[in-house]
């Protein structure tokens, strides 16, 4: 009886997981790859995280799909691990479990009155304005007419232009209908960008900050006194780009007219959100503490990063917020390898990186994974259905590759009705009974 294939579970159906799944079914070994996701979707960051008017980023899940379509992989949505499943199930069910569950939370200032009603993560934002079926708007969008953003890199880009943009603009994307017209209907006119240093250190893209500089009836506003005495990194193309864009901002005599408008603030250090019952107001001051600002926002999303969370039977580094390991490999608090388990993507390397810098990551993890294999003993439970048994015993809804296929298929019918490239379904209850095969009215 042949020992082949061997089992390997992916906890995360996100880039760096199927960029993983990937690399695993196309090596010369003979595998059987089982990707997880909590959500009865894939694609992840790709998904949730890319704003819906980057239409090139988004046409990469064709590509990256393509090991869910193996006959040598099964999709398992719609399961928790740690709450469904634990990791000491995965662990008696395959011979490797690889964890790419991501990065979910956005990093907190640590200020007074940051918990204050309209006071949010802008990754909450980002998810309620992508679909996600968790998420709520974070913002009251129809009294709200100045946000201010804390960060300076391309995720506070996407959240001012999805704030600032003509909603004609956005909807030949696939927002979901209920964020269209909610961004009709707001009130935003102004978006502060807040950020603690200075623009040479901004982490935005040359291109996306040229984006939202063209989005029509928007005003960049720059303060020329942010730009004195800039000290370019050497050989930094990226900051020399958006130096000399924000300062042909900065230098303009007038104007185009503008409902909208875009503040740069720099060598602004958030300090207190104040308010009664919502935020009214967000106090900053300088580095150095000498000079005090305060900007009269109803709303404030930090952009500050994101960070992982622990999952229950595994190592986890707090203060860096990843799995400590060993060139994929998990470890323990001593350092020593735990066989069998891995990691990849933002749980194993932190929230660095674009959504390509994952291939590379994923192939060094597979390539642990695979030299491996062969000294690892089998799982205690080996059948291929094992684990389909054990969800069905406990009453686990999970969407399997069919099940999301068809729901994909709901989503693009309900975009070519509108003229779009798909709607996506956002709500759970009929995102599951759609998979599940059932007649459902949208």
């Amino acid at each position: 009886m042949s020992e082949f294939p061997r089992r390997i579970a992916v906890v995360g159906a996100g880039p760096a997981g199927l960029y993983t799944a990937q690399a695993l079914l196309t090596s010369d070994a003979e595998v059987s790859v089982d990707v997880f996701d909590r959500l009865p979707t894939p694609y992840g960051l790709l998904r949730y995280g890319v704003a819906p008017d980057h239409f090139k980023i988004k046409s990469i899940a064709r590509a990256l799909g393509r090991p869910l379509k193996s006959p040598a992989a099964r999709f398992y949505g719609n399961v928790t691990v740690g709450m469904d499943i634990d990791a000491e199930d995965l662990r008696r069910h395959y011979d490797a479990v690889v964890y790419a569950t991501g990065a979910q939370r956005g990093r907190r200032l640590d200020i007074p009155g940051e918990d204050l009603p309209g006071s949010a993560a802008a990754s909450d934002f980002v998810s309620w304005y992508n679909g996600h079926p968790y998420a709520a708007n974070p913002l009251r969008l129809d009294s709200t007419r100045a946000v201010a953003i804390i960060g300076a890199g391309n995720v506070a880009l996407d959240v001012a232009r999805m704030l600032l943009s003509p909603v004609d603009r956005l909807a030949d994307t696939d927002m979901p209908n209920h964020v269209l017209h909610a961004l009709a209907r707001s009130q935003v006119t102004d978006v502060h960008l807040v950020a603690r240093r200075g623009p040479a250190e901004a982490r935005f893209t040359t291109p996306e900050l040229r984006e939202i500089g063209e989005l029509p009836g928007v005003e960049t506003v720059v303060r020329a006194a942010d730009l004195a005495g800039l000290e370019m990194p050497p050989d930094d193309r990226n900051a020399a780009g958006n130096c000399d864009l924000l300062r042909s901002w900065a230098a303009r005599a007038t104007a185009p007219p503008a409902h909208r408008r875009l503040h740069f603030r720099f060598h602004l250090r958030p300090a207190r959100v104040s308010g009664h019952r919502s935020v009214e107001a967000l106090r900053c001051a300088d580095p150095q503490g000498q000079r005090a600002e305060t900007l009269p926002v109803q709303a404030v999303l930090r952009s500050v990063g994101y960070r992982s969370t622990s999952i229950a039977g595994l190592p986890f580094d707090q203060r860096a917020g990843t799995i400590p390991h060993d060139a994929g490999r998990v470890t323990d608090s001593s350092g020593t390898v735990l066989p069998g388990l891995y990691v990849v993507g933002w749980i194993k390397r932190g929230p660095t990186g674009v959504i390509g810098t994952n291939k590379a990551d994923a192939a060094d993890t597979a390539k642990a994974v695979l030299a491996d294999l062969p000294g690892l003993p089998r799982a205690a439970h080996g059948n291929t259905d094992g684990l389909a048994g054990l969800l069905e015993r406990r009453q686990i809804a999970y969407v399997t590759r069919e099940g999301w296929e068809r729901l994909d298929r709901l989503e693009v019918e309900l975009g070519a009705r509108a003229g779009r490239p798909r709607v996506k379904v956002t709500d759970l209850s009929l995102m599951l009974a759609t998979c599940r095969g059932e007649e459902t009215r949208v």
